[in-house]
């Protein structure tokens, strides 16, 4: 396994940081703040035991090119608002000016990257990106659980050249996901909506074998229907009743998942059940959150719909835990290594 950021004495230490600040904004507001909040508790561990901290993260594709409302200028804004310190932020995230304002840096102070996406390198998992990045602190701290999947300069490479650890949050997303796949509490059920089948399908044939049940809906059971997808453990997975309307599922087969959904001891929800956005369509997602709930059981939910789902309907913290991560963790509990992961070992 990995070491913790808690194995380290950081004191007067230069450490760097990978965040998930991949939130989604729209005229230059955040409309959710969920990642920035989970990473938190690292900042503030660091900042407790004398620091000099650095962050650094992604928003969205910009694809090698500085696009202009891709600035991390509105994270650096929400984390003074959450840490109640100043946060200075640098204009880009690798060179001279970037070298200055850390060498310029006291204990206790933050240090915020511009966005690394901006450059191709990042994404490419360029070695001489990840040197110039690693030059930049003493310990390397993997905090970004939602981008371990990749292969990124940021995420992998970058371990090579500097002392790694895994951050808090990173820790807490893993002990709460191995406490789904070893040895659970059950009935285990798993409870898959949304869309983008082609990332599921693994999950779905791997997570079978080990649920009691795998409940289907949202887009991605008129797709295993339409693309004829065969799973060994079919006789598991618990499709809709009626209504294949991807708007939204029908009264018919909410009972139905409330019946399988309320016997249930440990649930994993990752995809809502229709079109949540409208109001009229989010009957279904909004049944399962709160028999979910209801059921008592322990509960993790994750992926970003998900997770948008739930902070609208100020659900998140009737969840037992709620992951930061969409992708990297259905890979996770499908058995995947993670690259993020892998390098910290």
């Amino acid at each position: 396994m990995f070491k913790s950021i808690r194995d380290f004495d950081v004191e007067g230490k230069r450490v760097l940081v990978r965040c998930d600040f991949d939130v989604p904004i729209a005229n230059g507001i955040i409309l959710d703040d969920f990642r920035i909040k989970e990473s938190l508790s690292t900042i503030t561990y660091l900042l407790d035991n004398k620091a000099k901290v650095i962050l650094m993260g992604h928003m969205a594709r910009p694809n090698g090119s500085v696009v202009e409302s891709l600035r991390l200028t509105p994270i650096q804004k929400k984390l003074e608002e959450y840490l109640g310190v100043q946060v200075k932020k640098a204009s880009d995230c690798i060179g001279e000016e970037v070298e200055n304002l850390v060498n310029a840096m006291e204990v206790g102070q933050v240090l915020l990257l511009e966005n690394l996406r901006f450059h191709k390198e990042e994404m490419s998992n360029s070695p001489e990106f990840a040197q110039a990045l690693a030059k930049l602190g003493d310990l390397y701290v993997n905090n970004a659980f939602a981008n371990s999947h990749r292969n990124h300069a940021s995420m992998t490479t970058i371990c090579k050249y500097l002392p790694s650890a895994a951050g808090l949050t990173l820790q807490k997303e893993i002990e709460m996901l191995e406490k789904i796949m070893q040895n659970p509490v059950r009935p285990l059920v798993a409870i898959i909506g949304g869309a983008k089948i082609e990332t599921k399908v693994k999950f779905i044939e791997e997570f079978s074998e080990i649920a009691d049940f795998v409940i289907v809906g949202g887009l991605i059971e008129k797709e295993i229907l339409e693309k004829n997808i065969k799973f060994t453990f079919r006789e598991k997975i618990i499709a809709p009743a009626s209504n294949l309307d991807a708007l939204d599922i029908d009264d018919v087969t909410i009972k139905q998942f409330r019946e399988k959904i309320l016997v249930a001891k440990t649930i994993f929800w990752n995809g809502p059940f229709g079109k949540f956005e409208d109001e009229e369509h989010k009957k279904g997602s909004l049944a399962i959150a709160r028999a979910i709930v209801e059921s008592g059981a322990f509960s993790v939910a994750g992926g970003d719909e998900t997770v948008e789902f739930l902070e609208r309907e100020k659900l998140v913290s009737q969840f037992s835990y709620v992951c930061t991560g969409g992708g990297s963790m259905l890979a996770y509990l499908a058995g995947d290594i993670l690259p993020g992961l892998k390098a910290l070992e």
